[in-house]
Parts: structure tokens; C-alpha cells; sequence
């Protein structure tokens, strides 16, 4: 997903994203900005391998929201462009890069980590990109919205008695007092307040820029190299 010259131009590719032989062509334009089927399956292959799913289990609509994704991020890079923005760290991608791998346990020596992203279609190179562009997206989506969001005491408490304290009757668990879990209730209150206001300015982006569409989509899933 790194950026591309705005050209208009479909090119060969002898290998595929994931599988098999390809010709390259543009799924999308946002602002100018091509999108190719080759970062398309480039994304579909990063995002089942952070989330442990096999690929052979991606369906057509997890196919359109990846690419819906890929839109969303672009029209956020540009924000990123457009401020005095602060990109992660190279501690920052390590840290999420080791927790990425900490999900695989076969993945305990170098060989064995590198030889998993080739099965996965992915290179090291591949993943320390795209881990970058996620903590960028969180850090400017919470720099741009946590500020507007305000959590009262009442709201905490409603939430308390309302959903957390049946969740736990149901389990059997212990009853908390309200004090022990306020800042996590906060926290939670806060994050969903937050997608619902991402969610709003994603539409208004969109609204204000040129995006187009020319996917195809397939009924088959990409398959690991």
C-alpha cells in the first residue's frame, strides 16, 4: 500500500498477490491515487495473517470490506499528510510486529518466523509497512477525536449496572465495585464513542473526494504462495 505515482497504467506482474499469475489492474482511485489489485491482495493476505485466519477462508464480502478498508486508509493518509503528524516509532512497529508473532508458536526461531511470511505472502518488509500505517492510522484517529469525547459519571454508572453487572451474574463471577472498573468502563465508553465519530468523518471524506471503483469480485479466496 505505499504510494504510488498517480499514473493510469495497468502492468504485468509475473507473480501474483498470494497465488498463481496475475495482471495487475486498478481496483480504485482515491483523489488520484490508484489502488491496484496487487495492493488489494497484498492487504487481504496481512490482514488474515494478524488475525489467524486462514486464507482460504476469505469470503467475497470480507474481499469488499478489505477494499473498503484500503479506501478508508488512503483518505486518512491524507489527513496524516496535511498535519504536523508524529508516525510510529521503529520501538512501536517492533513491539506490534512481536505481538503479531507472538500469536504463531511455530514461529520461535528467525527461519522458522521468515519461512511463515512467505506462506502467507508476505515479507518482512511487507509487515513492518503495514504495521507502521496501523499505528499511524490509530495514533491520528485518536489525536483527532479522543479530545471531543466526554465520558460522564452517569453514563459510567449506567453502564455498570446495566451491562456489566449482568454480564457477570451470568457467568457466576465476582461482583466488582463500581470504583475498581471506572477507568476500564471509561476507556470502553470512549472507544465506542470514538468509532461512531470515525465512522462520521470517514462518510465526509468520502462525500468530499473523487473515489472509484472497478473491482472485480471474485468468488475464490487468495492462496498462500
Amino acid at each position: 500500500m505505499l504510494r504510488r505515482l498517480h499514473i493510469v497504467l495497468l502492468i504485468l506482474f509475473a507473480s501474483a498477490a498470494c497465488a498463481g499469475e496475475i495482471v495487475d489492474r486498478i481496483v480504485a482511485t482515491v483523489n488520484g491515487h490508484v489502488i491496484l489489485q496487487s495492493d488489494w491482495e497484498d492487504a487481504l493476505c496481512y490482514e488474515a495473517f494478524v488475525a489467524g485466519r486462514p486464507l482460504d477462508q476469505i469470503t467475497t464480502d470480507q474481499r469488499k470490506s478489505a477494499l473498503d478498508r484500503l479506501i478508508d486508509q488512503e483518505l486518512l493518509r491524507e489527513q496524516m499528510e496535511s498535519s504536523d503528524f508524529q508516525h510510529a516509532t521503529a520501538d512501536e512497529i517492533d513491539s506490534r510486529i512481536a505481538e503479531v508473532r507472538n500469536q504463531y508458536p511455530e514461529a520461535g526461531t528467525n527461519s522458522a518466523w521468515q519461512a511463515l511470511l512467505v506462506r502467507n505472502g508476505l515479507t518482512e518488509n511487507d509487515l513492518r509497512s503495514r504495521v507502521a500505517l496501523e499505528l499511524d492510522v490509530l495514533r491520528l484517529v485518536d489525536a483527532r477525536l479522543r479530545p471531543s469525547v466526554q465520558i460522564d459519571s452517569k453514563s459510567i454508572e449506567s453502564y455498570y449496572n446495566q451491562e456489566l453487572l449482568p454480564q457477570l451474574r451470568e457467568k457466576g463471577a465476582r461482583e466488582v465495585p463500581l470504583s475498581e472498573v471506572t477507568p476500564k468502563i471509561r476507556e470502553l465508553l470512549t472507544q465506542q464513542k470514538m468509532n461512531q465519530l470515525l465512522t462520521a468523518w470517514l462518510q465526509n471524506l468520502r462525500a468530499s473526494s473523487e473515489i472509484r471503483t472497478q473491482a472485480p469480485w471474485p468468488s475464490s479466496a487468495p492462496q498462500s504462495r
